[in-house]
């Protein structure tokens, strides 16, 4: 299993467009078979922040995510006017 976060900074005159984005984008991306969790976030503490929980089976299941027509549409619109990005690959506690 591939899991990881993304954190992202927008302005906060933003936050409405992206959260646009994101309520297409999160499910349509939870409807792939390869997807475990999409689970999009504001953080409290940083209105103009963005944190994603994303899951996948394997890494073919993330590649298929990523060539996806949702995500090419979606994440390239958060990707225009994201401020920074951070990925956090995480490793599940055994």
């Amino acid at each position: 299993m591939i899991s990881f976060t993304v954190r992202m900074e927008f302005n906060k005159a933003d936050r409405d467009a992206v959260a646009e984005i994101l309520r297409h984008l999160g499910p349509a991306s939870r409807q792939e078979s390869g997807c475990i969790n999409y689970i999009a976030h504001f953080v409290e503490a940083e209105p103009a922040t963005v944190l994603i929980y994303e899951q996948y089976k394997d890494e073919a299941a993330l590649e298929h995510h990523r060539g996806s027509p949702h995500f090419q549409q979606y994440a390239t619109g958060l990707y225009q006017i994201m401020r920074s990005r951070e990925i956090e690959n995480l490793n599940v506690v055994d």
